[in-house]
């Protein structure tokens, strides 16, 4: 099957855009596995700028990418992506959300819609033209409607002549399947 999943759209996307020597965000580094992601496809030359506010994310993610001895070219930041602009004044090619709560983490501590959005925006000014943004929503359960119900209401409101907006759903899979959205900055 071509995309099993949402995080393989994701992914997908971002492996099409991304190349050696770029700039890029993991929003929420969460254990590491697309601060790795980025940092493979970035190579020697790029930068990965990854956030989290659980300092257990942060060294989780810190161990994955030393194991992988791609750490050098990653920047961990404990801090919200709301902060992301304290942190980067350049322009970045593609910025990676997985919303929701750390796996195997405390439920309590999630990502939450106001947040979240003030980070896009943030992050839809600091993408270069023909980059990406891709917001991964999981929900269901004991978290997330109100943060999907946020950010939908936002993101069908972003300026279509600066941005094109793209939203996969498997609408036919059960215990509310991830949603994948997709934001190109198109001028």
């Amino acid at each position: 099957m071509l995309y099993k999943n949402s995080l393989g759209i994701s992914h997908e996307i971002i492996k099409k855009i991304v190349k050696e020597g770029d700039i890029v965000v993991d929003a929420t580094a969460g254990n590491g596995n697309d601060t790795l992601f980025l940092a493979c496809l970035v190579g020697n030359a790029g930068v990965v700028y990854s956030f989290d506010i659980q300092e257990v994310a942060i060294l989780n993610t810190k161990k994955r990418l030393e194991e992988a001895k791609v750490y050098d070219r990653v920047k961990l930041i404990h801090d919200g992506h709301e902060n992301v602009d304290k942190y980067i004044n350049k322009n970045v090619k593609a910025v990676m959300f997985n919303l929701g709560y750390l796996p195997k983490g405390d439920h309590g501590k999630a990502t939450k819609g106001k947040t979240t959005i003030k980070s896009i925006e943030k992050c839809l000014e600091l993408l270069q033209v023909d980059g990406v943004i891709t917001i991964v929503i999981y929900y269901g359960g004991d978290s997330g409607f109100e943060e999907k119900d946020e950010i939908f209401s936002y993101i069908k409101n972003i300026d279509s002549k600066k941005y094109a907006v793209l939203v996969h759903e498997f609408v036919n899979q059960m215990n509310c399947p991830p949603i994948a959205v997709c934001i190109e900055k198109i001028c």
